[in-house]
């Protein structure tokens, strides 16, 4: 990232919302994940990639695809767009990044978007340290 903010389109937004939503409403409850894409010089995300989540226990971890993930970043890449990050959701708890999400990160310098069913929804980059957190603009 360049800025301290990330600009998301409304459609993006609401298709991670859309999609978070779709996870908390499993029985039990299930984090979803995907791809954020966009343009990483302006830092903005046009829209977003959902990948299988494959983690062992869903409901407290993901973990993407790698298979669908690979497949996604050659997709974006090939129509030039950028892949800015990745997203997931915490359908029980805060959009803030867990102990699992420190010790998974390590994409560095990609965003990680983190949101929840009720709307909240935070973005971090992560340094290859920690997360840094960064604003979130709806456009």
């Amino acid at each position: 990232m360049t800025s301290s903010n990330l600009s998301v389109s409304s459609h993006a937004r609401d298709s991670i919302l859309s999609h978070t939503r779709e996870g908390a409403a499993r029985d039990p409850p299930e984090e979803v994940c995907g791809v954020l894409v966009g343009d990483e010089d302006s830092d903005s995300i046009s829209s977003v990639r959902p990948v299988s989540n494959i983690a062992p226990d869903p409901r407290v971890a993901y973990e993407l695809d790698p298979a669908e993930t690979v497949a996604v970043i050659d997709d974006v890449e090939s129509v030039g767009a950028d892949v800015v990050g990745f997203y997931h959701s915490h359908p029980e708890s805060a959009p803030i990044p867990s102990a699992t999400d420190r010790e998974q990160a390590s994409w560095t310098g990609y965003v990680y978007l983190i949101c929840n069913p009720d709307g909240r929804m935070n973005a971090y980059e992560w340094t290859g340290d920690e997360f840094r957190e960064v604003g979130v603009d709806v456009k």
